[in-house]
């Protein structure tokens, strides 16, 4: 059974799945995050939708360089979860099936391409508090809980 976090379920609403990969990325005690301006700023988890006939790796290759301008390598699934949201910049109300990596943040190759996003760097321990959404935070925890145990 995959997880969900945030708002309950409405049953009077037709749902579209949005399947998606989304990436932890830390880098000694800092994770490179996004910040999406629109529709309200808030700091995510640098990711997005996998297109039709692209592998969940495939896209969040293109993502996170969309995102963040920056090239990363290893990535390693680490959980998944749901969640049933309205998304404003579609127009559309989605189940997100959110596939979560872990990766390296390789190298910085310019600034994100997509509109309204800029990276930035935050303490893993802060991220938990500066996540937008509640799946995103728990496991942006359990990073920080398993770097907490290596050190």
């Amino acid at each position: 059974m995959i997880r969900r976090f945030g708002e309950a379920v409405r049953h009077d609403i037709r749902y579209a799945r949005r399947p998606g990969a989304y990436a932890l990325l830390p880098l000694g005690t800092r994770l490179l995050v996004t910040l999406q301006d629109e529709p309200q700023p808030e700091i995510q988890l640098p990711g997005g939708g996998i297109d039709p006939g692209e592998s969940p790796v495939t896209a969040l290759h293109r993502e996170v360089m969309e995102e963040t301008g920056w090239r990363i390598a290893a990535p390693r699934h680490f959980g998944t979860f749901r969640r049933f949201v309205y998304m404003p910049e579609y127009d559309l109300w989605a189940e997100k099936l959110c596939q979560i990596y872990i990766a390296r943040p390789v190298r910085r190759l310019g600034p994100p391409t997509e509109n309204g996003h800029s990276a930035h760097w935050i303490p893993v321990e802060a991220a938990a508090d500066l996540l937008a959404n509640p799946g995103d935070r728990h496991f942006a925890t359990m990073l920080f809980q398993q770097i907490s145990r290596d050190r």
